[in-house]
C-alpha cells in the first residue's frame, strides 16, 4: 500500500524552527519527485519546495528562500523540510506529495502529484 506520512508539525514562536518529515511506505522515495505544499485557512494550496530524483531542490515561495531547506534520507525513505526563522504567515497545514518522474523533474503544482500525505499542522504564534 502506497502511503506518505508527515510528522514534525506543531506550535512554534516566531523566529523558531521546525523540521517536517515525510516518510514513504510501499514505494521508494528516491524514484520520485517529492514536493512540499501548504494550505492556510481560506487560501489555495501552494507549492513550497520540491526535491527531484537527482536530489536537485527547488523553492517556490520567495519569502521562504534562505529559510526553508528540503532534503532526503534514502535509507530512511524520508524527505525533510527544515524551516527556520518561522513567521506567522508560515502558519498552514503542510503536505508532502510524490510523483514518479525523470531525474530532474520538479513541480510546484499540486495537480502534478499522484500521492499525498494527510498533512501536518504548523502554527507560528507567540
Amino acid at each position: 500500500q502506497v502511503q506518505l506520512v508527515e510528522s514534525g508539525g506543531g506550535l512554534v514562536q516566531p523566529g523558531g524552527s521546525l523540521r517536517l518529515s515525510c516518510t514513504a511506505s510501499g514505494f521508494a522515495l528516491d524514484y520520485h519527485a517529492i514536493g512540499w505544499f501548504r494550505q492556510a485557512p481560506g487560501k489555495e494550496r501552494e507549492g513550497v519546495s520540491c526535491i527531484s530524483v537527482s536530489a536537485t531542490s527547488t523553492n517556490y515561495v520567495e519569502s521562504e528562500k534562505g529559510r526553508f531547506t528540503i532534503s532526503r534520507d534514502i535509507a530512511k525513505n524520508t524527505v525533510y523540510l527544515e524551516m527556520n526563522n518561522l513567521k506567522s504567515e508560515d502558519t498552514a497545514n503542510y503536505y508532502c506529495a510524490a510523483r514518479q518522474q525523470g531525474l530532474y523533474y520538479c513541480s510546484g503544482i499540486s495537480s502534478d502529484y499522484n500521492y499525498w500525505g494527510q498533512g501536518a499542522q504548523v502554527t507560528v504564534s507567540s
